[in-house]
Protein backbone atom coordinates (compact mmCIF):
# COMPACT_ATOMS: atom_id res chain seq x y z
CA UNK A 1 0.00 0.00 0.00
CA UNK A 2 1.11 3.78 -0.89
CA UNK A 3 1.54 6.18 1.48
CA UNK A 4 -0.79 9.47 1.62
CA UNK A 5 0.96 12.09 -0.96
CA UNK A 6 3.60 9.57 -2.61
CA UNK A 7 3.38 9.28 -5.94
CA UNK A 8 1.74 5.45 -7.34
CA UNK A 9 4.39 2.92 -8.07
CA UNK A 10 4.94 0.94 -10.68
CA UNK A 11 5.82 -2.07 -9.04
CA UNK A 12 3.78 -4.79 -10.30
CA UNK A 13 1.74 -6.41 -7.38
CA UNK A 14 -1.67 -7.38 -8.09
CA UNK A 15 -3.61 -10.21 -10.36
CA UNK A 16 -6.24 -9.33 -12.25
CA UNK A 17 -9.18 -10.45 -9.88
CA UNK A 18 -7.77 -7.78 -7.07
CA UNK A 19 -6.99 -5.24 -9.01
CA UNK A 20 -10.47 -5.49 -10.91
CA UNK A 21 -11.46 -5.06 -6.96
CA UNK A 22 -9.76 -2.47 -5.89
CA UNK A 23 -11.22 -0.53 -9.41
CA UNK A 24 -14.13 -1.60 -9.09
CA UNK A 25 -14.91 -3.11 -12.16
CA UNK A 26 -14.97 -7.01 -13.85
CA UNK A 27 -12.00 -8.55 -14.95
CA UNK A 28 -13.10 -8.33 -18.28
CA UNK A 29 -13.13 -4.68 -18.29
CA UNK A 30 -9.10 -5.22 -17.37
CA UNK A 31 -8.73 -7.32 -20.49
CA UNK A 32 -10.71 -4.91 -22.92
CA UNK A 33 -8.52 -1.87 -21.46
CA UNK A 34 -5.72 -4.17 -22.07
CA UNK A 35 -6.47 -4.46 -26.18
CA UNK A 36 -7.70 -1.02 -26.53
CA UNK A 37 -4.14 -0.02 -25.35
CA UNK A 38 -5.68 1.96 -22.29
CA UNK A 39 -3.64 -0.48 -20.43
CA UNK A 40 -0.21 -2.55 -20.34
CA UNK A 41 0.28 -4.27 -17.38
CA UNK A 42 3.61 -6.74 -16.59
CA UNK A 43 3.60 -9.83 -16.96
CA UNK A 44 5.18 -12.25 -15.18
CA UNK A 45 7.20 -15.37 -16.64
CA UNK A 46 4.07 -17.53 -16.89
CA UNK A 47 2.60 -14.78 -18.71
CA UNK A 48 0.25 -13.71 -15.83
CA UNK A 49 -0.93 -10.07 -15.74
CA UNK A 50 0.35 -8.51 -12.50
CA UNK A 51 -0.92 -4.78 -12.21
CA UNK A 52 0.85 -1.85 -10.47
CA UNK A 53 -0.84 1.16 -8.11
CA UNK A 54 -0.01 3.65 -11.19
CA UNK A 55 -2.58 0.91 -13.12
CA UNK A 56 -4.81 1.21 -10.36
CA UNK A 57 -4.43 4.77 -10.34
CA UNK A 58 -5.34 5.07 -14.47
CA UNK A 59 -8.21 2.62 -14.09
CA UNK A 60 -9.92 4.64 -12.02
CA UNK A 61 -9.49 7.75 -14.32
CA UNK A 62 -11.06 5.65 -17.05
CA UNK A 63 -13.75 4.86 -14.64
CA UNK A 64 -14.40 8.35 -13.84
CA UNK A 65 -14.06 9.39 -17.67
CA UNK A 66 -16.26 6.77 -18.83
CA UNK A 67 -19.03 6.53 -16.03
CA UNK A 68 -19.19 10.38 -14.77
CA UNK A 69 -18.04 12.06 -17.76
CA UNK A 70 -19.00 10.00 -20.48
CA UNK A 71 -16.21 9.60 -22.65
CA UNK A 72 -16.32 7.08 -24.68
CA UNK A 73 -13.02 4.75 -24.95
CA UNK A 74 -11.32 6.44 -28.25
CA UNK A 75 -11.95 9.66 -26.17
CA UNK A 76 -10.10 7.84 -23.03
CA UNK A 77 -7.51 6.79 -25.19
CA UNK A 78 -6.66 9.87 -26.96
CA UNK A 79 -6.95 11.68 -23.24
CA UNK A 80 -4.71 8.65 -21.92
CA UNK A 81 -1.63 9.72 -24.91
CA UNK A 82 -2.05 13.48 -24.54
CA UNK A 83 -1.34 13.06 -20.84
CA UNK A 84 1.11 10.56 -21.88
CA UNK A 85 3.14 13.29 -24.16
CA UNK A 86 2.04 15.94 -21.49
CA UNK A 87 3.94 13.58 -18.83
CA UNK A 88 6.98 12.89 -21.52
CA UNK A 89 7.34 16.76 -21.97
CA UNK A 90 6.99 17.77 -18.57
CA UNK A 91 9.94 15.45 -17.64
CA UNK A 92 11.80 16.64 -20.70
CA UNK A 93 11.47 20.06 -19.69
CA UNK A 94 12.45 19.39 -15.90
CA UNK A 95 15.83 18.22 -17.29
CA UNK A 96 16.21 20.82 -19.74
CA UNK A 97 15.72 22.83 -16.36
CA UNK A 98 18.12 20.99 -14.73
CA UNK A 99 20.90 21.17 -17.26
CA UNK A 100 20.13 25.64 -17.67
CA UNK A 101 20.85 25.40 -14.09
CA UNK A 102 24.11 23.71 -13.99
CA UNK A 103 25.47 25.53 -17.20
CA UNK A 104 24.50 28.99 -15.58
CA UNK A 105 26.52 27.46 -12.25
CA UNK A 106 29.48 26.92 -14.46
CA UNK A 107 29.13 30.36 -16.27
CA UNK A 108 29.13 32.26 -12.96
CA UNK A 109 32.23 29.90 -11.46
CA UNK A 110 33.84 30.72 -14.67
CA UNK A 111 33.23 34.58 -14.59
CA UNK A 112 34.74 34.43 -10.91
CA UNK A 113 37.82 33.19 -11.44
CA UNK A 114 40.41 35.38 -12.57
CA UNK A 115 41.66 35.71 -16.06
CA UNK A 116 44.89 34.57 -17.32
CA UNK A 117 46.92 36.24 -19.74
CA UNK A 118 50.24 35.67 -21.71
CA UNK A 119 53.26 37.74 -21.59
CA UNK A 120 55.80 37.56 -23.40
CA UNK A 121 59.63 38.42 -22.91
CA UNK A 122 61.80 39.01 -25.09
CA UNK A 123 65.18 38.48 -22.78
CA UNK A 124 64.60 34.49 -21.42
CA UNK A 125 64.99 31.11 -22.91
CA UNK A 126 60.94 30.73 -21.95
CA UNK A 127 58.48 32.61 -24.91
CA UNK A 128 55.61 33.38 -22.36
CA UNK A 129 54.72 32.79 -18.88
CA UNK A 130 50.96 32.34 -17.20
CA UNK A 131 50.13 35.49 -15.39
CA UNK A 132 46.95 35.63 -13.13
CA UNK A 133 45.57 39.02 -12.97
CA UNK A 134 43.47 39.91 -10.04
Amino acid sequence: MRREGSEPSDRALYIISVAAELAGVHPQTLRIYERKGLLNPARTAGNTRRYSDRDIARLRAIQKLTQEQGVNLAGVRMIVELQNEMDRMRERMERMARELDASRRRAQQQSERPAAALVLYEDTQLPWRMVIND
